[in-house]
């Protein structure tokens, strides 16, 4: 494998971006796909929680795409951090995977997610329907790894990327008012739920922003090809 790869052409993005914007808003493609979002999402309250100093005690995710992420702080610690990212856990990702894309190590989004995988299978609370899901996604993701050319891997890369950037604005937009995050929230700050709200939707639809131009405008250029075929 190459240690960059040159990005896919701005055609070829943008028509990526509007197949998976249909699999994210299509309530039938959704129930399935969700899954992934929900993977994200409790990833973003491990994560951060153990970043926070906590310690992740399970997380749970069930067959209706919702998930539950314990983590115990110690007396003292800020827990603000850990319940309000949540939200933003797939587009933060997104973002991540959009600027490895920019900058042509492609293919790395893969490796980097079989790990992030790995390090979520070990949290799942036992009896998870996480235990399925997770393992499903990584085994779809070793497929592409080693049954497919480079080509179709980028192709994947692409429409993980804008799933994930996508998938935040639409979890988000899903559950509104009533997101469990933001009853938590307003219950420890009172400040009211609509606030945390707008504040999501903000943050997910300024990393579908970014997101999208980091891929349309990468560092790594796509070589222009003479009329004699060689490239300038």
């Amino acid at each position: 494998m190459d240690a960059t790869q040159v990005p896919l052409s701005d055609t070829e993005t943008v028509l990526i971006g509007l197949a998976v914007a249909a699999v994210v808003v299509i309530p039938a493609t959704w129930r399935l796909t969700g899954h992934f979002h929900v993977m994200a999402h409790e990833g973003m309250h491990g994560a951060v929680g153990a970043l926070s100093g906590g310690t992740v005690q399970s997380i749970t995710m069930n067959e209706s795409a919702e998930g539950l992420t314990r983590v115990r702080f110690s007396s003292g610690r800020l827990h603000f951090p850990y319940t309000f990212l949540g939200y933003l856990g797939s587009s933060a990702f997104g973002l991540g995977a959009a600027r490895l894309i920019q900058f042509g190590h492609i293919l790395v989004v893969l490796w980097l997610i079989m790990g992030l995988l790995a390090v979520l299978l070990i949290s799942l609370k036992r009896r998870s329907f996480g235990f399925v899901t997770v393992p499903l996604a990584g085994f779809l993701i070793f497929l592409v790894l080693k049954h497919t050319s480079q080509s179709a891997q980028m192709l994947a890369v692409y429409a993980i990327t804008w799933f994930l950037l996508l998938s935040g604005v639409r979890g988000i937009v899903e559950d509104g008012l009533n997101a469990g995050d933001a009853d938590i929230l307003s219950g420890r700050t009172s400040i009211p739920r609509f606030v945390w709200f707008w504040l999501w939707v903000a943050g997910t639809g300024a990393a579908v922003v970014i997101g999208a131009r980091w891929m349309l405008h990468p560092a790594v250029h796509v070589p222009v090809v003479t009329a004699s075929g060689l490239p300038l």
